[in-house]
């Protein structure tokens, strides 16, 4: 008899979390490595968080929370809900989880069943894809290519959708591309849920603050009101506010939604750390003006990766909206030869030559469901990104 469960045949590692794991290994060994497969900012997180977490230590802030966090920051939560998109919320259509994955995860065990299906268009974050097989759910991918922007259409969202369709996953700005929905093209999508009531909307808003050249960020339960009552709205703190390892996501979403959401999460994780949860308040109610800040630093690496990247040979890289993430096409590399005479047959064989020739670590499209691609995050300094960028370029005129 087989130990392992069937159901953990349908999970593959991370391949982001893999790339970045590998790129610090071969670091360890001494190699002169650039990692550009981790979306987590290279800046710090803010002294006034940080100042705030201290404090709730030092009062005392070390026992259980509830499963749902503090009231504090369920408050700081609906206040920014509120400002930022005029939604509103009560303390009992909150949920707090560990980071967004957990968020994910516990929505998508309270809800699907064997069978069900959940839209992901691609290219997608890589856990929206694989979540869901864990509990039996049918992933329907859409393929949204570079000519829309890689943003789906309401055409494709109405094919997509059958009797069996139970959410749809939307990520606006995109990890992996950067690509942002405008209002309108969130409204035609609303437009075409509108007429599917038994489809759920699951929005990933993660990278919202992260935004360029002016682009105004709104969100679905926003632009279309109806869709409220079966939307769930997730955020975090990890992007903007510089707090990956503080480990706090969250969601806004119907209660009943929530407290199935909350019950499962009793049985797990129980609650995100009292601490972090005390720094996630500070965080929401606190000073915003940083993200301006670290914006723009942002976009001058956007604007520089995007530059060079295009002065490579066989890529091509559009110029994103949002995030921190480039997504070029290796499309021109694909059958040429390196100096040792591999032949580039996909995108795998392509990252896994920039890495081994010139040391530059960078996730396959592949992972994302949409080849022949790669994504490069440009959340590090600059000076690094300029000299990965350098050996990409070198890395590509040694093609044949």
């Amino acid at each position: 008899m087989a130990f392992f469960a069937d159901r953990l045949s349908a999970v593959k590692p991370s391949p982001t979390i893999a790339v970045t794991q590998k790129a610090n290994d071969l670091k360890a060994e001494g190699k002169d490595v650039i990692g550009l497969g981790a979306g987590e900012p290279d800046f710090d997180t803010p002294p006034h968080i940080i100042e705030a977490a201290k404090k709730a230590l030092d009062a005392g802030m070390t026992r259980y929370t509830s499963v749902n966090g503090i009231p504090e920051l369920q408050d700081a939560i609906i206040g920014k809900f509120k400002r930022d998109h005029g939604l509103d919320y009560a303390r009992d259509q909150i949920h707090v989880s560990c980071g967004g994955k957990p968020v994910i995860f516990n929505a998508m065990l309270a809800t699907v069943n064997p069978g069900d299906e959940i839209i992901v268009p691609a290219p997608y974050w890589v856990s929206y894809a694989d979540i869901p097989l864990i509990f039996g759910g049918v992933v329907k991918v859409v393929q949204c290519g570079a000519d829309n922007g890689f943003k789906m259409t309401p055409e494709q969202l109405e094919e997509a959708i059958t009797p069996k369709t139970k959410w749809l996953i939307f990520n606006s700005p995109s990890n992996p591309t950067g690509g942002a929905y405008t209002e309108a093209e969130i409204k035609a999508l609303a437009e075409v849920l509108l007429k599917h009531p038994h489809v759920w909307i699951f929005s990933d808003d993660i990278y919202e603050k992260l935004v360029y050249d002016g682009f105004k960020f709104t969100t679905m339960a926003q632009v279309e009101p109806k869709l409220y009552d079966r939307t769930v709205t997730m955020n975090g703190m990890s992007k903007a506010y510089c707090m990956t390892g503080w480990r706090v996501g969250y969601c806004g979403a119907p209660k009943e939604l929530v407290k199935a959401m909350s019950m499962v999460q009793s049985q797990g994780i129980t609650h995100t750390a009292a601490v972090s949860q005390a720094a996630a308040v500070a965080a929401l109610n606190g000073p915003q003006d940083f993200i301006e800040a670290n914006n723009k630093i942002f976009k001058e690496r956007r604007d520089l990766v995007v530059s060079m990247l295009n002065q490579a040979n066989g890529l091509s890289c559009g110029t994103p909206e949002g995030a921190f993430y480039v997504y070029p096409s290796c499309e021109g590399t694909i059958g040429k030869k390196t100096p040792d005479g591999k032949v580039i047959q996909n995108d795998e064989d392509f990252v896994t030559y920039i890495l081994e020739s010139e040391g530059v670590a960078a996730v396959q499209g592949a992972a994302f469901g949409l080849e022949p691609y790669f994504r490069i995050s440009y959340a590090t300094a600059t000076d690094v990104l300029e000299d990965a960028c350098q050996r990409i370029q070198r890395a590509c005129a040694n093609l044949s």
